[in-house]
């Protein structure tokens, strides 16, 4: 009998080792399929650390799952091409399809730019927004209309930018998306 249990020992070896080993496995991080709210913040980091990501652009995404969207507007072309390398070497990540759309290259629309930025950040209302690595008001111009994409704190914010844009020369439309992101008035 003793012979017996002898041959069971390595076959419950065998099976303890393995709900050992299957337990470390599912609780290392790095084998865990990432959470989507993990994959949204590191999307956004690694987008808004990118060297030449400004207040003249708009970078934002969307994530399906582990496929992330690219979308919006950027001046320069290389922005574009970065922002995909980026998000396609986050962990988790399993595909890119880059929708950013590259601005036609304008000295008019660059004079544009310069004027609504002044015209917004050079309003002692809108100083704190500035104060951030990029600002919180991103300005859009293409061929002449302006979008203003981002955030503001309160309705007012953004009443009061639309109406500064609105009044820079040369600015064939204004769209004003800016979000609230809490009432303050």
């Amino acid at each position: 009998m003793n012979g017996h249990r002898l041959s069971l020992f390595p076959a419950i070896l065998a099976v303890v080792a393995l709900v050992a080993v299957s337990a470390y496995a599912a609780s290392r991080p790095e084998q865990q399929e990432p959470k989507a709210h993990d994959l949204v913040k590191e999307v956004r980091h690694q987008l808004v650390l990118l060297p030449y990501y400004s207040v003249f652009d708009n970078l934002s995404y969307r994530v399906d799952g582990t496929s992330i969207i690219l979308v919006g507007q950027v001046v320069r072309p290389t922005l574009k091409s970065d922002a995909e390398n980026v998000v396609k070497r986050i962990e988790g990540v399993s595909s890119v399809q880059n929708d950013i759309e590259i601005l036609p290259v304008s000295p008019d629309d660059d004079q544009i730019r310069r004027s609504v930025y002044r015209a917004i950040y050079g309003d002692p209302q809108f100083t704190s927004y500035g104060f951030q690595a990029v600002p919180s008001i991103h300005i859009i111009v293409k061929n002449g209309n302006v979008t203003l994409e981002g955030i503001v704190d309160n309705e007012n914010d953004k009443t009061v930018a639309g109406i500064r844009v609105k009044s820079v020369p040369n600015v064939f439309s204004v769209k004003n998306n800016l979000l609230v992101t809490s009432e303050s008035n």
